[in-house]
């Protein structure tokens, strides 16, 4: 953070918001151990070690200006519901107003899975899902339109755009839950054997099965068939939808990717595209051409 004294960090910020452990820690400690930590394109990423325990400062000094009183406190209510999420110590804004958020700090990315941690995982996602609507009726969660939201851009690729909007209309979208809307692994923390859900910029209230959807093709591409194929079974399982249903789900969630390809910069490794096709290929809904233009 530009002209802001590392050592005395969280002093430095204009505090909007902040509970008794925030309190305690401005009025106790005396210094701050700063280390940055992978970042998004939407915010830089801070550790904040103190002789008592490790904190994460994000701060939205990119072109992202997202809703943060509204992000905390959705935290508050997801933590206080005993939702795997990280626990919000205060917000406010940095010295040059970027908007700031502290909360836990909870371990580093999940890098490997087992069929115990995927079922977990998606339990997880489940538990989000089936927040109480009530408990949340005053945070003004947006209810956003789904492809304006999730497709930026789309107008300049008819041949996705297309396909697309026949899929949106046999789907029936509903608004009907919280969603987390970025929901993979690279979002989700893990220390020792707690697991822990982060970024939450893209909350809303929205369908359930697009959630799924996007996260089981994540899962897909960037983990294995085999485990998608797991990841899945436990939705259907707990009857959150229909094997069918969501493959119409998963095509529409693969047509994102596809479109981020084009107009942003999703990690591609050697065997991504493979993986891709895969999807394409067995997906009544799709085809390969997509990926030829």
């Amino acid at each position: 953070m530009k002209g802001v004294t590392e050592e005395h960090i969280l002093r430095e910020i204009n505090w909007v918001e902040k509970n008794e452990a925030l309190v305690s820690l401005l009025e106790h400690e005396t210094t701050f151990q700063v280390t940055s930590l992978d970042s998004g394109l939407e915010a830089e990423v801070l550790k904040i070690a103190t002789s008592t325990a490790d904190y994460v400062l994000k701060v939205w000094n990119k072109e992202s200006k997202p809703d943060v009183p509204m992000q905390y406190h959705t935290l508050k209510a997801l933590h206080s519901h005993g939702r795997a999420v990280t626990k919000p110590l205060g917000w406010g804004t940095d010295p040059n107003g970027s908007p700031v958020m502290l909360t836990s700090y909870d371990g580093r990315p999940v890098l490997s899975v087992n069929p115990s941690k995927i079922d977990r995982l998606a339990k997880m996602l489940i538990d989000i899902h089936n927040l109480p609507l009530d408990s949340i009726s005053g945070l003004g969660l947006p209810k956003h339109d789904f492809i304006s939201y999730f497709y930026p851009r789309i107008e300049e690729f008819p041949d996705i755009q297309h396909p697309l909007t026949e899929l949106v209309q046999r789907a029936n979208m509903k608004q009907e839950c919280v969603i987390h809307g970025d929901y993979h692994l690279g979002n989700i923390l893990e220390d020792e054997r707690e697991l822990t859900v982060i970024d939450w910029t893209n909350v809303q209230i929205g369908d359930p099965r697009y959630d799924i959807a996007w996260s089981t093709v994540l899962f897909w591409i960037y983990v294995s068939e085999e485990q998608a194929f797991f990841y899945r079974n436990v939705f259907c399982a707990d009857n959150r939808c229909e094997a069918e249903e969501l493959k119409l789900f998963e095509a529409i969630a693969c047509l994102r990717w596809i479109l981020l390809s084009r107009v942003d910069h999703p990690p591609i490794r050697k065997d991504t595209i493979a993986r891709v096709r895969s999807i394409l290929n067995s997906n009544k809904y799709l085809g390969s051409k997509l990926l030829e233009v």
